[in-house]
């Protein structure tokens, strides 16, 4: 079967972000709360779980997008053999998900401060977006962009290989190509949630970054310092908090994500073809 086109990887794209992400905010925001410097009461607790969802449904749709439509892009043109497919796979999701950082970063500052209360447990997504603005400009928007790349790199470099890994073993198996979305989905969720369990740590300095309200122009800190400091300070655990709604929700949301991404992107392709 042939490869969707820019337009329908970005449709499907659009639509497979905006689905994950409303439908596991909630576990997103405990795994948040939990990671917080506070600690996961002082944080919220399980209350108000759905605080921040605004700037995700502003956010979701293209980041997704234009995640997908880089991606598939990538691997149609990229000049390498097919013996080297997992590597084409490594650098066509790592790039994509640098573009697609560039939407999602800004969303994922005001997320993050707004489901731990950072502005007070009234404030929602828009006061949390004035904040932002008032106290560190443009810049602060892209507060943690380094950390989310550090985490998202990684992250996609495991995920996206061993999709494509898993997908290309069932067809075999099954002697049918391109599986059904149900199938799909399950090799992403074995997928993303081994790539979350392993990148958890990762994924906890990112929140720390972004959770930082200090002014930066006085000096940032590096990563691996900020690393190593959790580490000294608060030991292993703390590198681990969240790891299991992290690693359930991913998996869940990988299930999600990339099922109706396949489900959406051979529709799309079926109906042009008519």
């Amino acid at each position: 079967m042939s490869s969707p086109t820019f337009s329908q990887s970005l449709l499907a794209g659009g639509a497979a972000g905006t689905a994950v992400d409303l439908l596991f905010f909630p576990i997103d925001t405990v795994k948040t709360r939990l990671q917080s410097a506070q600690g996961f009461a002082k944080a919220g607790g399980f209350r108000g779980i759905y605080k921040g969802v605004g700037s995700i449904v502003v956010g979701s749709a293209p980041g997704a997008a234009v995640f997908f439509s880089c991606y598939d892009t990538l691997k149609r043109v990229s000049p390498l053999p097919e013996s080297y497919a997992p590597l084409t796979h490594v650098l066509s999701a790592s790039t994509a998900e640098v573009a697609a950082c560039l939407i999602r970063v800004p969303t994922e500052v005001i997320k993050t401060r707004t489901q731990t209360s950072a502005y007070g447990p009234l404030a929602g997504s828009l006061f949390a977006a004035k904040s932002v603005w008032t106290s560190s400009g443009f810049e602060g928007f892209y507060r943690g962009f380094s950390s989310t790349i550090f985490r998202e790199i990684p992250f996609t470099s495991i995920q996206f290989p061993l999709y494509e890994i898993l997908k290309h073993q069932l067809s075999l198996q099954l002697h049918r190509k391109p599986l059904y979305a149900h199938e799909a989905a399950i090799c992403g969720s074995i997928a993303g949630g081994t790539a979350a369990a392993l990148t958890t740590p990762l994924d906890v300095l990112k929140t720390r970054v972004m959770l930082d309200m200090r002014d930066s122009s006085t000096g940032k800190i590096p990563l691996l310092r900020r690393f190593k400091s959790i580490y000294l300070e608060e030991g292993m655990r703390a590198l681990f908090a969240g790891v299991v709604p992290r690693t359930l929700w991913i998996s869940a949301g990988g299930a999600v994500f990339l099922g109706v991404y396949e489900w959406a992107v051979h529709g799309l392709m079926a109906y042009d073809a008519i």
